[in-house]
């Protein structure tokens, strides 16, 4: 593997280089030719890329082959800033789809079965890149994007599903509209291939009880193709990823020093093999661990570990860090439904910090005293999670608004 991986390394060094002008200028700020590169072990060498240089050079300056080769982009939401725009040669398209038929077939899948697609399509990599891998696997592909609800469980339950592709917080929605339904005796799904979003283990296994399957991570940015740069095995203790096509490393996040496996830090990835929109050294801002200890499956792809956060995404509220999965995970433990809002404000230059809970329907019809005991109790388990003291409301059920994409967990007020 080290071998493919230095020859593609090189080569894409060489081609990078000579065809992306802001990445070059990098190399030469640091000082760094293709000529130098003659390892994978000298990846330390080249310079990073972020999201910001991403975004300055919008939408071509990364693109590094004629348009006229490319035949597909894909692109960010663009809710953070300026939009990314990445672009896809079909030898681009088709090395995804090999990428993502592999997350399917370790989850199980084959030929045999039938793959609801609820990712978002269009611009938004899950969809595309999920039925491509299912094409790929050559099951029958069901390309229902997200939203309406009631016709996903009608094919769902006539065309008899058995791999379910969305976001974690989709799939905790359908499972709740497939028990409202009373249809839950009827739906055949095996699996479900979950990412796009972070999600805790208390959800994973709060989704495979309602669901009755076995939920599966997957793992990847527009940047660097989409879903399927690592996917998870029966095992479910970390995602291979898929090193043929994308190398990954750890940093430490402040210094930019790479750590040894086993070390938390910032995942970085290479991009071995991407044509039109090669990335060298990409810093993903996930905070995660590589680890090569043997597995189960048999797969000897490094694995990394579920996300623990993202440097972005941390939330600092009165000097504390406070990652939004640490609240998931409370939640979950204590019997909350997965769904939940942080609500972050200042007042006379002191942050406020309110997290929203919705109530089950069993504790929505107990008594007032009843509550209020309960609010406690889930007041307690988050300051012993988070050093911190929300202000603490649980509200009626369904009264937080659903996900049919990505979950907005986060009203931070501060920003605006």
């Amino acid at each position: 593997m080290r071998a493919l991986q230095t020859e593609r390394l090189v080569k894409q060094v060489k081609h990078t280089y000579e065809n992306v002008v802001p990445y070059r200028k990098k190399m030469q700020e640091k000082g760094v030719e293709p000529g130098d590169i003659t390892s994978i072990d000298d990846l330390s060498k080249l310079p990073f890329v972020n999201k910001d240089d991403l975004r300055d050079e919008y939408p071509h300056g990364f693109r590094a082959v004629p348009l006229e080769d490319c035949v597909r982009i894909q692109s960010t939401s663009g809710t953070t800033g300026r939009r990314v725009v990445a672009f896809y040669t079909q030898a681009d398209v088709d090395l995804w789809d090999e990428c993502c038929a592999r997350a399917i077939v370790a989850a199980g899948g084959t030929k045999e079965d039938v793959v609801h697609v609820s990712y978002g399509y269009g611009l938004f990599t899950g969809g595309p890149g999920l039925n491509g891998g299912s094409h790929k696997v050559g099951s029958l592909t069901l390309p229902m994007s997200s939203g309406n609800t009631e016709r996903q469980i009608q094919f769902m339950t006539d065309l008899e599903s058995t791999i379910l592709c969305c976001t974690p917080s989709y799939a905790a929605f359908l499972a709740e509209a497939i028990h409202e339904a009373g249809l839950i005796d009827r739906i055949k799904l095996k699996a479900g291939i979950f990412g796009a979003e972070a999600w805790s283990e208390e959800m994973r296994r709060n989704i495979e009880k309602n669901l009755r399957i076995k939920a599966y991570d997957i793992y990847g940015l527009t940047e660097t193709s989409g879903p399927g740069v690592s996917f998870e095995c029966e095992e479910q203790t970390g995602m291979h990823v898929n090193e043929d096509h994308f190398f990954a490393e750890i940093i430490d996040p402040d210094t930019g020093e790479a750590l040894p496996e086993g070390s938390k830090g910032e995942i970085v990835f290479t991009s071995l093999t991407k044509q039109a929109f090669p990335l060298l050294r990409y810093r993903t801002r996930d905070i995660c661990v590589l680890s090569r200890k043997e597995c189960s499956c048999g797969r000897t792809l490094v694995k990394m570990a579920k996300p623990m956060g993202r440097t972005d995404d941390m939330l600092i509220i009165r000097g504390v860090n406070v990652f939004p999965s640490q609240i998931e995970t409370v939640l979950l433990n204590q019997g909350y439904p997965a769904n939940y809002l942080i609500i972050l404000d200042r007042v006379n230059f002191t942050d406020t910090f309110e997290v929203q809970v919705e109530m089950t329907e069993e504790m929505f019809s107990d008594e007032v005293k009843f509550i209020e005991k309960k609010e406690s109790e889930l007041l307690a388990a988050l300051r012993s999670m988070l050093g911190i003291s929300p202000a603490v409301k649980l509200v009626a059920p369904r009264t937080i608004a659903r996900s049919e994409g990505k979950a907005v967990r986060v009203v931070d007020k501060r920003k605006i």
